[in-house]
């Protein structure tokens, strides 16, 4: 029964962790999304990928964000050492990118085609994008750094 609650703590602060580096990611890809493309024109639709730095940088944001939080509330600390434990971490955070940046011109070519209102908020095709990105890449996240990275 303990290890049930324990399991179930750990994934509700990897929920919570991964909330709040969600909210620095989409945050930062607002802000970038925004100013970028008054400095580099292309950044809206480079080659077919729309707003390819703006993903880069608020995605690296999100990763340094989650990584501190999940060392510090999330998971203990495994049998890597702290070195060895950020390159793992850093390795997966690339390969999630890559996914997290693939979904992001699914969703926002086919799957998001206008903004949503919300009333109270209006979602733009950008933001819609980003979060079912973010969302579906965090599943797999959760069990690579759990089983892998932090492994005890």
């Amino acid at each position: 029964m303990r290890t049930l609650l324990l399991r179930q703590r750990q994934i509700l602060l990897f929920i919570i962790a991964g909330g709040l580096s969600a909210i620095v990611e989409i945050g930062s890809f607002k802000i970038f999304s925004v100013y970028l493309p008054q400095i580099i024109t292309s950044e809206t639709n480079f080659h077919g990928i729309h707003f390819p730095l703006s993903n880069v940088f608020s995605t690296t944001c999100g990763i340094l964000t989650n990584y501190f939080l999940s060392i510090w509330f999330v998971f203990e600390r495994g049998k890597h050492s702290k070195k060895k434990e950020f390159a793992y971490f850093m390795f997966v955070s690339f390969f999630s990118t890559i996914l997290s940046l693939s979904f992001f011109q699914i969703f926002f070519r086919f799957v998001f085609t206008d903004h949503f209102d919300a009333g109270f908020f209006v979602f733009s095709q950008e933001i819609l994008s980003k979060i079912s990105a973010i969302l579906l890449v965090s599943i797999l996240n959760y069990s690579v750094k759990k089983r892998v990275i932090f492994n005890g």
